[in-house]
């Protein structure tokens, strides 16, 4: 397999003016960059931000008119409001907040009856980021109106997928959003507790006692990645309240994942897959690796993170998560 690196281009970083007498000789761009005086790397690195997010709201939402066609947060306005939402949560600007709450407008209107039911991708990251961004404004009759949408007209097919993308984890997210941002059990752990119990039995019953305890298909492949396979769901099942033999499907499933890497440290995009090519969020080690450091907070798998990683490979066989 060829390296997957792109080579390092950028430039030297070098300060007008500097209070540091650090000198370094390295031909290392970002060797350099770190070793200027913290408060003007902060300061630069925030700048740098703050342009590119003023960026990416001229052009997704500026030249568009202030019109919404593509309302997701995944591709669309809605991650436009999201980026500004994170803006607003570090500098606490009121001008953040009304943009990112604009905006949760537009695609209110536009996903209307789309059927979509997930955060990423659905009606359900609508209603939930516009509950919350309700709350911080402190406007309790919009926050009402949303939390509404959100109970009332957001209903889970039988015939759902139960991937993140589009399925029953990526509503699950949304609750767990809600429940984190505005209280616990804005969305009731009722509520949760069905929608977990059939991902559940869904993966027992494609797993059918095989080598990996939780599985699931979508269009008809078991998919390993955060999109629409494993990596995702057990991502999302982290946050919930699970049984005691749920918590050891979980921890089985991720070992399982763990022991059947490509000996270069990435992962099968799906199932019985030697394809050994996509390195991105939707399918291989990048997706993954966002899951196993989730698991690295939680208590069902304590203590193996800190052994998965040694210079950017993963390291080590059969890592134990008996913990």
């Amino acid at each position: 397999m060829a390296d997957r690196f792109f080579p390092n281009e950028m430039l030297n970083f070098v300060l007008e003016t500097s209070t540091s007498t650090t000198t370094t000789t390295t031909k290392d761009s970002l060797t350099n960059l770190l070793c200027v005086p913290y408060k003007t790397l902060s300061d630069t690195l925030k700048n740098s931000a703050f342009a590119i997010q003023q960026t990416v709201v001229n052009e997704t939402w500026g030249l568009s008119g202030n019109r919404v066609q593509d309302y997701s947060l995944y591709t669309g306005a809605l991650g436009t409001a999201y980026l500004v939402f994170k803006a607003y949560q570090f500098t606490q600007n009121k001008t953040h907040l009304q943009l990112c709450s604009h905006i949760v407008k537009a695609c209110d209107s536009a996903s209307t009856n789309s059927g979509r039911v997930t955060f990423i991708f659905g009606r359900a990251g609508v209603c939930a980021l516009g509950a919350v961004l309700a709350k911080h404004a402190g406007d309790e009759r919009l926050l009402n109106h949303y939390l509404t949408q959100f109970k009332e007209q957001i209903k889970l097919a039988s015939d759902l997928p139960n991937e993140m993308l589009y399925g029953r984890v990526g509503f699950l997210w949304a609750c767990a959003f809600l429940n984190k941002h505005i209280g616990k059990d804005t969305i009731s752990a009722t509520r949760m507790r069905a929608v977990i119990d059939e991902i559940i039995k869904a993966g027992r019953r494609l797993a059918n006692k095989g080598r990996c305890p939780l599985m699931y298909e979508w269009h008809g492949k078991k998919y390993w990645g955060a999109a629409h396979g494993l990596a995702g769901i057990m991502h999302v099942l982290m946050d919930m309240e699970l049984k005691p033999d749920e918590v050891e499907d979980v921890k089985g499933t991720l070992r399982y994942m763990i022991k059947n890497r490509f000996p270069c440290g990435n992962f099968p995009s799906s199932e019985g897959s030697e394809s050994d090519r996509l390195v991105h969020w939707c399918h291989g080690a990048t997706g993954i690796t966002l899951t196993l450091v989730k698991a690295s907070q939680v208590s069902v798998t304590r203590n193996f993170c800190k052994r998965l990683w040694m210079q950017g490979r993963w390291y080590g066989k059969g890592v134990s998560l008996s913990e």
